[in-house]
C-alpha cells in the first residue's frame, strides 16, 4: 500500500456558514467524502466542458432524429402524476 506524504499540516475552523477555508488550495473543484469516524476525504477534480461529442453518439443522434421523423416512437408518457 503507497502512503501519501503529509506536505502541509494546520488546523483550519469551520465558519457561521460550515465551511471549511483550505489555505492556497492548488485545485478549485473537489471531490468531498465524508466517514462514519469523522474523517474527511477531498480529491481534486478538473470540471471542463467536454472537446467534442464523440463519433458513436452522434451516430445515435442521428439514428434517433431519423425514427422520429419515420413515426418509430414510443407510445405517450402520461405524466400528468407528475403535475
Amino acid at each position: 500500500m503507497h502512503t501519501a506524504t503529509t506536505t502541509r499540516d494546520y488546523l483550519t475552523t469551520i465558519d457561521t456558514k460550515k465551511r471549511v477555508t483550505l489555505r492556497g488550495a492548488r485545485y478549485k473543484y473537489y471531490q468531498v467524502n465524508e466517514f462514519e469516524n469523522g474523517c474527511i476525504l477531498l480529491q481534486p477534480r478538473e470540471i471542463k466542458e467536454p472537446d467534442t461529442i464523440s463519433k458513436e453518439d452522434l451516430e445515435l443522434m442521428d439514428e434517433a432524429i431519423q425514427n422520429f421523423k419515420l413515426g418509430n416512437v414510443s407510445a405517450p408518457i402520461d405524466l400528468s402524476d407528475f403535475s
